[in-house]
């Protein structure tokens, strides 16, 4: 059982890489995606992780400005989340229900909390913010330690868009507005994708690069076999939608085993 926690500034722990999420992206981040908020958005996934919790504790990694964190704690579900961005956090903690979410600073795929876990959960892609495939086993590793036995890990990652690249082509448009364009930029020989994003706001230019790894269903799977997990389940959506070959990204779920 988790003890409640007393917040005030955030803790600091574990190696730190790379932030990309300075004050600049923190600051807009939320409004960037607005529809990302929307219930229909946020109910499904709340409900999901919800029903996995059950009566214990949710470890969030990557945890940000909260989306899925605040209103899975007004679940009556106690979250500790982890995260490298102190603006991110800053973020969150400026929200009504952040005084009931512990947040510690840090590498998600090192950082060690105190406490154990019925769930942990990575949503939106975040596990690609690691950009080695040692740091994804170690992240791996790193919930398998936090997990109390029976509990569950949860992934949200899209599948690679590899095959809407024209051949010969390195890049991929995912999103074209008139106030935003976002393009992929594959590197096959590392399986890094670089994301490249330009907005315009209030008639200047604002942009942001920043590279992720991605990674196939089938080798988080094996990733999981290594930390003591199994595949327990596999849907297209938080809606529990089959998964298939047409399937553009996936919510997994690993189940730590005994011993």
């Amino acid at each position: 059982m988790v003890e409640p926690h007393r917040v005030g500034r955030p803790e600091h722990n574990g190696s730190v890489p790379k932030n990309y999420f300075d004050g600049r992206i923190a600051k807009t981040y939320d409004e960037r995606s607005p529809e990302l908020f929307e219930q229909s958005a946020v109910e499904p996934a709340v409900s999901f992780l919800a029903d996995l919790a059950g009566t214990g504790a949710a470890l969030e990694l990557g945890i940000g400005t909260g989306r899925l964190a605040l209103p899975l704690s007004r679940r009556g579900v106690r979250v500790h989340g982890i995260d490298l961005s102190p603006a991110m956090v800053a973020q969150l903690q400026a929200k009504p229900g952040a005084a009931d979410i512990a947040v510690t600073i840090g590498d998600f795929s090192t950082t060690k909390v105190a406490d154990s876990f019925k769930l942990a959960y990575l949503v939106r892609n975040t596990i690609t913010n690691l950009t080695t495939q040692d740091a994804q086993v170690e992240c791996f590793r790193n919930v398998a330690a936090h997990l109390e036995t029976g509990g569950c890990f949860v992934i949200e990652v899209y599948i690679p868009e590899l095959q809407r690249l024209p051949p010969g082509e390195t890049f991929h448009a995912f999103d074209v507005t008139p106030t935003h364009l976002g393009f992929e930029e594959y590197d096959v020989a590392t399986q890094i994708a670089i994301s490249h994003h330009y907005w315009l706001v209030d008639g200047q230019l604002e942009t942001f690069s920043a590279p992720f790894r991605y990674v196939w269903p089938s080798e988080l799977d094996l990733m999981a076999r290594l930390a003591g997990m199994t595949l327990r389940e596999r849907w297209s959506g938080w809606n529990r939608e089959p998964f298939t070959s047409e399937s553009r990204s996936h919510v997994s779920v690993w189940e730590k085993a005994p011993g």
